[in-house]
């Protein structure tokens, strides 16, 4: 039997952070399918271009270039093409107001930006289960994870 691989969508303009998620997915035992866009408005042409194949997870950063995260965050959770998609918002900042805003809008998971690789692996190892249980069961989500 086949397994289909994690079709996820990673939003991020820092190359480094980029770098070190993709490391840290490559070491993971789950077989993923990776796409990085580096700012808020190829996010969003990458979404309403490939509505066909869209993502499984999104990882959003919120400090983008062109257009932010949480206008990203807001466009998408109001188009119901996109109403399967598990959200990931990943910030350094640890404003309990950003992260209220973040679960008003509709993200599904937040995560405080790690800052060396250890870190990132363990958080993507302990969120793409729960991304997983979001975009299976379809079950609302709101998850605080910090490295």
């Amino acid at each position: 039997m086949t397994v289909k691989p994690l079709n996820i969508l990673h939003a991020d303009d820092d190359v480094d952070d980029c770098n070190f998620f993709k490391e840290a997915l490559t070491a993971l035992p789950v077989k993923t399918r990776l796409k990085t866009v580096s700012d808020g408005d190829e996010l969003m042409y990458y979404l309403s271009n490939n509505t066909d194949n869209l993502p499984d997870v999104l990882f959003l950063d919120l400090n983008m270039p062109r257009k932010n995260g949480f206008e990203c965050l807001s466009e998408i959770t109001n188009n119901s093409l996109y109403k399967n998609l598990a959200i990931i918002v990943l910030s350094t900042s640890n404003s309990r107001e950003k992260i209220q805003e973040i679960f008003r809008i509709g993200g599904h998971i937040y995560v405080r930006k790690p800052n060396d690789f250890g870190q990132i692996k363990q958080i993507l190892q302990n969120v793409l289960p729960i991304a997983l249980e979001h975009v299976f069961s379809k079950k609302p989500l709101n998850y605080i994870l910090n490295a």
